[in-house]
């Protein structure tokens, strides 16, 4: 029986991030992929030119149709542009006591906002909480506290402690927007750090669907019934494949999408 995850995130109509990132990861690690569509957006490797939260019903809707129907196994949450649409998915999420990898998206590879300022309370205060792992790069994880970025290891450690006084199990510190020659991402949970990654920082533009794509690869992880610290490591270590094929797609004329099927066709 195939394992299956699902994915409650925005649409992105360039392909290389949100809903269709999900898919592609957890299809690349031999897990089925259901979807449930938060926001439908108009943007490519460049910009974002329109953003349309789906009602919230709908979003409802399509929670409870696919937990029905579906042995969901664990389930990744991306983009969800409105306090309305996070208070929608906690609710519609309920019945389910499965593992949750929680994506704090808020602002797109070009610099476009995706996430509302009067949504970041909401989504600490009603989401945290339901997360078996939250996965913010250093400006989300910042935005989330009302703190200054992450300037060191040891403050990444303080400020993943921190959030996981909010109630997530634990958090994934991304050092993506570090300094340095090395990317160093920290797992930690109230107690301090669980595990750490690292990996050379290359020198690519094409990096737009990372975040997406890592959660997405843990919550694959975890619907196999990995222990998180595997699922994580397992899904570092899919990205920084499809990272290092990433320009060999030449998608756009911005900031391209990693490759996420290198292991099936090399681009």
């Amino acid at each position: 029986m195939a394992a299956i995850a699902l994915t409650i995130a925005g649409s992105d109509s360039g392909g290389g991030a949100g809903i269709q990132a999900d898919l592609k990861a957890m299809s690349a690690l031999g897990v089925y992929g259901a979807s449930v569509v938060t926001a439908v957006t108009a943007q490519n490797t460049q910009v974002v030119t329109a953003v349309h939260s789906i009602p919230q019903d709908v979003v409802a809707a399509q929670v409870a149709a696919v937990l029905a129907d579906l042995d969901v196994r664990a389930i990744k949450i991306g983009m969800l542009a409105t306090p309305e649409i996070i208070h929608t998915v906690a609710d519609a999420i309920v019945v389910f006591d499965g593992p949750v990898v929680l994506d704090p998206v808020m602002v797109a590879k070009s610099g476009d906002p995706l996430l509302a300022d009067q949504a970041v309370q909401t989504l600490r205060d009603i989401l945290l909480p339901r997360a078996t792992v939250l996965t913010p790069n250093l400006p989300e994880a910042a935005r989330l506290l009302g703190w200054q970025s992450a300037g060191s290891t040891e403050d990444m450690i303080l400020q993943g402690m921190e959030l996981c006084g909010f109630g997530a199990q634990s958090v994934l510190m991304k050092g993506g927007h570090s300094s340095g020659e090395t990317c160093h991402d920290i797992l930690v949970d109230a107690s301090g750090v669980i595990a750490e990654t690292k990996a050379p920082r290359r020198n690519t533009k094409n990096t737009h669907g990372t975040g997406c794509t890592l959660s997405s690869a843990i919550a694959a992880g975890l619907a196999k019934g990995l222990p998180l610290t595997e699922a994580v490591a397992q899904a570092h270590e899919y990205l920084q494949g499809a990272i290092a094929q990433a320009d060999n797609l030449e998608i756009g004329q911005g900031h391209g999408p990693v490759h996420h099927f290198y292991r099936v066709w090399p681009a």
